[in-house]
């Protein structure tokens, strides 16, 4: 795939504006799910964070928003994604080291070290399950991988620090993939469903599991995105909690044991 041109791109705020990241117009664009992976994650100075399929940087960058002192590090598979993270980290005056690569050929360097807390949003679909799309982008963003879902939480085990945490956003329908795929690498897994609106199923769900954890599954309530039972209005419709996520970088707390 070319590299982006600016004539290829758009420049989106998030978090209320408090992070703008170049986009292309047309291909894989960062909508909420980054932003509210980002916000599951507990920060402390120092963290080191490493994302599996960056992107252009949205949940990576989302987090260096929302605290100061991280050890940031991403990795992505196209060239001019990894570019644009890059330029995006720059543009917003973040530190973070940008690998182009694929997560089953991790650079030596980045084989030998330990990550506190390791984010991935893996392409939603399987390959082969939906109508591929024009832009080559999106379509490896939508799922045409040869990579399956559980070689990401492979890959993750591998990398994360004693004690580490997976958080990893996906589908509903691909959570039993996730789960047998973290039997002998990950334990004290915890679920925690995105509903749209009360009453609904939820789409989504927001995957934590530890390395070295003991505990039994966890499967907490749902997390409603949106008031009302249907839109109603112009404009958006979203709870309070999830608007201080979306625009002030309020952290999307998980509920306590």
């Amino acid at each position: 795939m070319r590299a982006f041109t600016d004539d290829d791109l758009t420049r989106d705020a998030f978090l209320g504006g408090r992070l703008e990241l170049l986009q292309p117009r047309s291909g894989y664009r960062a909508g909420i799910d980054p932003v509210l992976l980002a916000a599951s994650v507990a920060l402390r100075p120092g963290l080191s964070v490493l994302e599996l399929g960056c992107g252009a940087g949205a949940a990576l960058f989302c987090l260096a928003i929302r605290g100061a002192g991280l050890q940031l590090s991403g990795v992505e598979l196209q060239p001019a994604y990894a570019d644009l993270a890059r330029r995006n980290a720059a543009d917003n005056g973040i530190e973070a080291e940008i690998v182009t690569a694929d997560i089953d050929a991790l650079p030596d360097d980045l084989r030998q070290q330990r990550f506190d807390v390791i984010l991935a949003n893996p392409p939603y679909f399987r390959a082969g399950a939906h109508s591929p799309a024009s832009d080559n982008g999106r379509q490896l963003a939508l799922g045409e991988t040869a990579t399956p879902l559980v070689r990401w939480i492979e890959v993750a085990a591998r990398r994360l620090a004693p004690k580490g945490y997976l958080h990893m956003i996906q589908r509903v329908d691909r959570l039993p993939e996730m789960l047998t795929a973290c039997e002998g690498r990950l334990g004290s897994p915890e679920i925690l469903p995105l509903a749209a609106r009360a009453g609904r199923a939820a789409d989504l769900v927001i995957l934590r599991a530890r390395k070295g954890g003991r505990a039994a599954l966890r499967l907490h309530a749902p997390v409603i995105l949106h008031d009302g039972a249907r839109h109603e209005r112009d404009g958006d419709s979203f709870g309070a909690h999830i608007s201080a996520v979306l625009r002030e970088g309020v952290a999307l707390d998980w509920p306590a044991a």
